[in-house]
């Protein structure tokens, strides 16, 4: 197996996993060189959480920082004439699938020798930094806009992290946090690639729980697109491994008010198309200019995927659609079941398949949104 190393993949060149760093030399962001996957004789069966599928993991990591994230529900519920299995992420730690790229990308970085970290977020990504940092015993420090939800923001606090809030668009916490990075580590979910080392146990746990098969379909929120990007690298590791013969189809959800990835997607071209952006009710995808945009676009088109941009009235319709179901998402999540609604609409998907609708985060985090849509 040859060595796994980070890449730039607009140049080729590569730079070595031991050296913590966040961005090229030309701070454009890398990824992690392609894996052989594993086996199924390659599970550790008797460890319950993402962990179990350590093997497929570009670096050997000895001591992990786990709160026992992934192993999340997979729950078959009732839409119209459609049982779709609804991926339940809100029994992560932190109540979101952050957890899943964070235990791996803090675990990777303070084994190098990384005690002290930034991160910026609009919510979920700082929790769960600021969660896995205290565990780990790593000081942390979070940018994150001005407009994040106190709960969120209270959650952070909760964990002992450093908070600092920050005025105008979420790309100004970002700009923020790498003016910071050269006094302490910038370890981002959205820039660094171990995040998706640990978003691809989606692909891994699906293919477990679809007893080593794959599913049909996936339809999962995308800002940045580390849930879909991570699905994508673990399935095409599994295949590369000869346990699965084909990949799911993917499909990202957006909101139309701030949908970058569809605009591209459905323009057929892998740059920026332009777009006007607005407000979301969708504040964890609310991502203008997503880093990894070719990658994603490019994952797409290699499943026979698509993209769905949703109105604003859709995720209120699905929000309502998915409490009546008994399951309370956060509006980013809803987003994920109203392109399920499109898709069907649409015949892209069929009921004879099997679809898994990725519900990222709890609604109890955006409590208040929630508490004047139901009013």
């Amino acid at each position: 197996m040859t060595k796994a190393t980070y890449i730039d993949p607009l140049t080729g060149r590569i730079y070595p996993l031991e050296i913590p760093r966040w961005c090229s030399d030309e701070q454009t962001p890398l990824m992690i060189t392609p894996q052989n996957g594993i086996s199924r004789d390659e599970i550790e069966r008797d460890t319950r959480s993402l962990w179990r599928y350590r093997a497929s993991l570009p670096l050997e990591i000895s001591a992990a920082i786990s709160l026992g994230e992934g192993c999340t529900p997979l729950v078959q519920g009732h839409w119209g004439d459609f049982r779709p299995c609804f991926k339940l992420e809100w029994f992560n730690p932190t109540s979101s699938f952050k957890d899943r790229g964070t235990t791996v990308m803090l675990s990777a970085m303070r084994q190098l020798g990384v005690n002290a970290v930034l991160e910026d977020s609009s919510g979920n990504g700082g929790a769960s930094v600021a969660a896995y940092g205290a565990a780990g015993g790593m000081r942390v420090k979070i940018f994150a806009p001005s407009y994040t939800s106190p709960a969120k923001i209270a959650q952070v606090r909760a964990y002992g992290a450093e908070i600092q809030l920050v005025d105008g668009p979420r790309e100004e916490s970002q700009a923020m946090a790498i003016r910071q990075s050269k006094e302490v580590f910038y370890s981002s979910h959205n820039w660094q690639p171990f995040f998706l080392e640990g978003t691809k146990s989606f692909a891994y746990e699906l293919w477990e729980d679809f007893n080593f098969s794959v599913p049909d379909n996936i339809i999962a929120p995308a800002g940045a697109g580390s849930t879909l990007l991570g699905c994508y690298i673990g399935f095409q590791e599994l295949k590369a491994a000869g346990q699965i013969d084909r990949l799911p189809r993917l499909f990202a959800s957006q909101p139309l008010n701030c949908s970058p990835i569809d605009a591209s997607f459905k323009a057929d071209v892998d740059g920026p198309v332009e777009r006007e952006i607005r407000k979301t009710l969708a504040e964890g995808t609310a991502i203008k200019a997503p880093l990894r945009l070719r990658q994603i676009v490019d994952a797409l088109r290699q499943t026979g995927g698509s993209t769905v941009a949703v109105s604003e009235e859709d995720i209120v319709v699905a929000l309502k659609k998915l409490g009546k179901a008994g399951l309370l998402a956060e509006p980013t999540s809803a987003t994920a079941a109203a392109a399920l609604d499109y898709l069907i609409r649409d015949k892209m998907i069929d009921q004879r398949e099997n679809t898994v609708v990725i519900l990222t985060g709890t609604g109890i985090k955006s409590a208040q949104v929630i508490a004047e849509i139901f009013e």
